[in-house]
């Protein structure tokens, strides 16, 4: 009986995500009695991957960018070598690609963005309509695929030595051509930031900009913005959050001249707190938010930006 965790290493350090589904995995298997296998794929950071307290780590050698289907042979065919159990991929972009096709080729049950571990009825929790509610599933399959919502859990750090394994079996030729490859840039990934400052239309002009980037540099935050802004190339593409763009869950969300429509609520409003800045004492945004200030942003970013430095000094 086993575990099986899939870590995307692609990056140039191991995820945060990747390191919650470890956690997860973890929790899992020390329930269960089972051992815990964690499945990868090229060179990059196996080494840190295997000094993470699993039992073994699998990886997949010189396949490249490998597509979702060669994912998927992985996946599928360590899990069935280890008798796996549960089977366990963060809710990124990957998971949402490789841990349906698991599911189906094990025939097994998948909860897509679960945010708990089962309870003591087997029962996970995870997010319905866009957020607004929440649904507990019963997974009742013998094999069962998770696919973890990110910042759902603390990452518990732990150290070991795992055994690696280099993985022989025949993945296919990728279907998959890329063709080209642009980074984000410097700078916390949103999917990542526990904190993370956002800017709407409000703010009135790309050149006024500096203020929102100098206050995410104070508070070590990630910047974002709504579509609107994107769409008139204000900011890059790689920062828009909303239901259309990327969907987080900082700890914290500031969100300053952004009205709060249903499309960007839906992908913020699993934030742990947010924060509005807003001259309209009706804008919706004020609904969802813990915390809300009614004013214009060119008097209060300063002000915030100055609380922040001066509490950076004290510390």
């Amino acid at each position: 009986m086993s575990v099986i965790v899939f870590a995307d290493t692609r990056g140039e350090k191991v995820a945060k995500s990747a390191l919650e589904t470890l956690t997860y995995g973890r929790k899992l298997a020390s329930k269960d009695g089972a051992s815990l296998t964690l499945v990868t794929f090229g060179d990059a950071s196996v080494d840190k991957l295997a000094a993470l307290d699993a039992n073994k780590v699998v990886v997949a050698r010189n396949i490249g960018d490998a597509d979702s289907q060669q994912l998927t042979r992985l996946v599928a065919d360590v899990a069935t070598k280890e008798g796996a159990t549960w089977i366990v991929f963060s809710h990124d972009d990957t998971g949402k690609a490789v841990a349906p096709r698991v599911g189906a080729k094990l025939n097994a049950g998948e909860v897509a963005g679960a945010i708990t571990l089962p309870n003591d009825q087997g029962l996970i929790k995870r997010n319905v309509f866009s957020g607004k509610a929440q649904a507990w599933v019963e997974l009742k399959t013998p094999v069962k695929v998770i696919s973890l919502l990110p910042n759902s859990i603390p990452v518990e750090a732990a150290t070991g030595t795992a055994a690696v394994e280099e993985y022989s079996g025949d993945l296919g030729t990728a279907k998959v051509t890329v063709k080209e490859v642009r980074k984000a840039g410097e700078g916390i990934p949103l999917p990542e930031a526990e904190v993370v400052v956002s800017a709407g239309r409000g703010m009135k002009g790309p050149e006024n900009w500096g203020m929102v980037e100098e206050l995410a540099k104070e508070l070590h935050a990630a910047t974002a913005c709504s579509r609107p802004v994107s769409d008139m190339d204000w900011r890059p593409h790689h920062e828009h959050v909303g239901q259309t763009g990327i969907a987080i869950r900082p700890n914290l969300y500031i969100a300053i001249g952004i009205s709060g429509a249903i499309q960007h609520l839906a992908g913020v409003n699993g934030s742990k707190v947010i924060a509005v800045i807003n001259t309209d004492p009706e804008a919706p945004f004020f609904k969802a938010a813990d915390y809300g200030i009614v004013g214009d942003a060119f008097e209060v970013l300063p002000k915030l930006i100055e609380a922040a430095k001066k509490l950076n000094a004290e510390r």
